[in-house]
């Protein structure tokens, strides 16, 4: 019986290690929050650490704890036998040690009832405790969930929650020229060396689908006075930077720098009332002209 010793003891280390870790696990989650995003890699290794450690100490116990339970079961399995012990509530934990699921699966007395129905006979058992202890669960959970949530209106239903996680990812939105939502106040450039880089990038990159004179083919005429999606100088930047999802209008972002898509959309400006054979026909609302550009 050296091992029941020798358990207990190893069963003691390990728990002095796991209380001597959890400081030091506290301390280190600590050190990461106070230094929020910018957490050093150090302290953010040596949080998993000490988490893997505690994770390998609570297996250990178990496993020690059921190795001693296998061990010590024909004396356990004794004591479980002891009239005085077994109808106890401890008794029947001890009896899941020992292989008895009276606890959780509960007495069957097979006793007949007086019921017969078309050959259908009723016994007269309990249900399973396990199923009433998991009723009297949701009973809990419904009481606490009705007045935490509708009686003392302490949380918030699923709309409120919603409206709020919206309006908090609204605060989290660039305001800066990257936010799709808002406009930038350039104005439209006049430089001839600006124009001349335009009608190149625009040549390049935006003929195919609007023409070589922004006649318009697969894409839109942009020498009328009608515009889809607006046609101020901030308007246009918006419409080449961000694209239009869905429309076929890709999104020049991150392939043309901003100064590159401001002047392509100045050359754009700068085709307004030329008039090219093959006009295609106008689309979207009429806006009145812009302020005129210098011509190419």
């Amino acid at each position: 019986m050296r091992l029941v010793p020798n358990v207990l003891r190893g069963t003691g280390a390990l728990l002095a290690l796991q209380l001597v870790a959890r400081p030091a696990l506290a301390q280190a989650a600590e050190a990461v929050a106070s230094t929020g995003p910018a957490a050093s890699d150090f302290q953010r290794m040596l949080l998993w650490f000490l988490l893997g450690t505690l994770a390998l100490v609570i297996l250990l116990i178990g496993l020690l704890t059921a190795t001693l339970v296998v061990r010590l079961r024909p004396q356990l399995r004794r004591l479980y036998e002891l009239p005085t012990v077994r109808p106890t509530w401890s008794g029947r934990v001890l009896g899941l040690a020992v292989g008895d699921a009276t606890l959780v699966r509960g007495e069957v007395r097979d006793e007949l009832l007086d019921h017969d129905y078309d050959g259908i006979h009723e016994f007269d058992n309990d249900l399973p405790p396990w199923w009433k202890y998991s009723f009297y669960a949701t009973i809990v959970f419904a009481i606490g969930y009705l007045s935490y949530f509708h009686l003392t209106q302490a949380g918030q239903l699923q709309g409120a929650e919603y409206a709020a996680e919206m309006q908090q990812a609204a605060l989290l939105v660039s305001a800066d020229a990257d936010d799709s939502n808002k406009l930038t106040t350039y104005a439209a450039l006049t430089a001839a060396a600006d124009l001349s880089s335009g009608k190149s990038l625009f040549t390049t990159n935006c003929a195919p689908c609007h023409g070589m004179n922004g006649e318009g083919k697969v894409g839109p005429n942009l020498t009328d006075e009608y515009w889809l999606h607006g046609g101020e100088i901030n308007h246009v930047y918006k419409t080449i930077k961000f694209g239009v999802q869905g429309k076929g209008m890709v999104a020049w972002k991150g392939k043309l720098s901003g100064k590159q898509i401001l002047q392509v959309s100045s050359y754009v400006l700068s085709l307004q009332g030329t008039k090219p054979a093959g006009a295609k026909e106008p689309q979207g609302e009429k806006e009145a002209p812009a302020k005129p550009v210098a011509k190419l």
